[in-house]
């Protein structure tokens, strides 16, 4: 294969990663019609269809899948060699890629790595806002985060942030229309605002009390995929939330929210950043690891 037809394999990676021509395209650096012609010319030398394109998005096909299958990680080990190449220079270098929470990025990970911009020039960083339980090496993310009690055993996994309590909370004027819960089972006649996980379903709010611990399906009108909109809705009196209590307290303070069912709020153990256990550290991802350890 000449050497140019890597760089359709590498186009053919990131359609697939980003499901989209125009982000793919962006991420590339290349325009759209420049990138969809590199994977036509693909499809073409191999004979087959690789991505099924709709109006609205894109998808792999079952011979896209065995083709990703095969380079992807060949592909990725190329990568991680020339990073190292780099990182013997001693100094963080070249793009760092962490998937993690709308939360998560704006209270811990963006304060900590903000500065890390100014201090390397040469360290790229790439922050994914995504609930989803990514597969981080399928995904060629280097890094995950996730709360300590949704971990996998198959990763490694450092502390990042404090516990973290999960609030059930609303507005004054809400409450002014509707009795407030009493138990867990009345939140069943309340409007609730949900949050929209990556496979499809609604996140069921989890409450514990003393030793008792119970899994809320609750429901609403208002559905969203991010904590700040779920904020932003329970403070114009749409309902009833579930949402970190750090996130919260502003708001409580004030007045502008109160709080509901204060003795079920549960407290999770805090983010912890995650990576696979046979992941190799460059001196840019220890920089962002030290950058992030709790405490820093």
């Amino acid at each position: 294969m000449s050497r140019h037809h890597y760089g359709d394999l590498l186009a053919l990676i990131a359609v697939a990663r980003e499901r989209s021509f125009t982000r793919a395209a962006a991420q590339l650096g290349m325009s759209q019609s420049m990138l969809s012609g590199r994977i036509q010319a693909l499809e073409k030398r191999l004979g087959v269809r690789l991505l099924t394109r709709t109006t609205r998005s894109v998808a792999v096909t079952e011979a896209g899948q065995q083709l990703l299958a095969v380079i992807t990680p060949r592909l990725a080990d190329i990568e991680a060699e020339l990073q190292q190449v780099v990182a013997a220079n001693d100094v963080p270098a070249g793009r760092v890629r962490i998937t993690a929470t709308d939360h998560a990025i704006d209270t811990l990970l963006w304060p900590k790595l903000e500065p890390l911009l100014q201090a390397y020039p040469q360290l790229q960083l790439e922050l994914s806002d995504d609930y989803a339980r990514a597969d981080i090496v399928r995904e060629r993310f280097d890094f995950g985060v996730r709360l300590g009690d949704g971990l996998d055993r198959d990763t490694k996994a450092i502390r990042i942030g404090p516990d973290l309590t999960f609030a059930i909370v609303a507005a004054p004027v809400y409450l002014d229309h509707h009795p407030a819960p009493t138990t867990p089972e009345d939140l069943l006649l309340h409007e609730c605002i949900t949050l929209r996980l990556a496979g499809g379903s609604c996140y069921a709010w989890e409450l514990k009390r003393n030793a008792r611990e119970l899994n809320v399906r609750v429901s609403g009108r208002l559905i969203f995929n991010g904590a700040y909109p779920i904020l932003r809705a329970t403070l114009a009196g749409h309902g009833l939330a579930y949402v970190p209590a750090d996130l919260a307290q502003p708001y409580l303070a004030d007045g502008r929210l109160l709080p509901v069912l204060q003795e079920w709020w549960r407290t999770f153990p805090g983010y912890h950043l995650f990576f696979a256990r046979q992941h190799e550290t460059s001196r840019a991802l220890q920089t962002v690891i030290d950058a992030l350890r709790y405490p820093a």
